[in-house]
């Protein structure tokens, strides 16, 4: 069973999404220290559909930009490889994350400032509501390709 390496930012922080709303920095940081989303109990899902994971999170870290990920899409369905093909190629880069909102308060405008958040899962997808998160391959898997 082979896999792809991917790695990208899934939440970067103070950039307002398509709904209004902004992760202000640390707002990760009660949820990655209760162990839950150390990394490798957040699924990886495709388009935020629970039923079929396509790979894995090894890595799940909060630094001074936003919510860094670093997993595997695994070859072990016909949706993993499809997603796959898809990311080698270019053709899907976005990242999603799938969350519950611990902590906000409202904006002036429009949306929410988050500032407590518990992940509850992050995906890859095609149009992420926050246009900045995307995945690349890995640094390995850049060489290789």
């Amino acid at each position: 069973m082979s896999s792809l390496a991917i790695e990208g930012y899934a939440s970067l922080f103070n950039l307002e999404d398509l709904s209004g709303d902004i992760v202000l920095p640390g707002a990760f940081a009660d949820g990655l220290a209760g162990g839950r989303t150390a990394g490798r109990n957040v699924p990886m899902l495709y388009q935020h559909e629970p039923t079929e994971p396509v790979g894995r999170w090894q890595i799940i870290r909060q630094d001074r930009k936003g919510l860094w990920v670093e997993g595997e899409i695994l070859d072990a369905s016909e949706q993993s490889r499809s997603v796959q093909a898809l990311v080698r190629r270019g053709a899907l880069n976005g990242l999603s994350i799938g969350f519950r909102t611990r902590s906000s308060r409202p904006r002036p405008s429009r949306g929410r400032f988050l500032e407590a958040i518990e992940l509850w899962e992050v995906s890859i997808v095609t149009f992420p509501m926050l246009p900045q998160a995307r995945l690349s391959l890995a640094a390995s898997h850049r060489r290789a390709a």
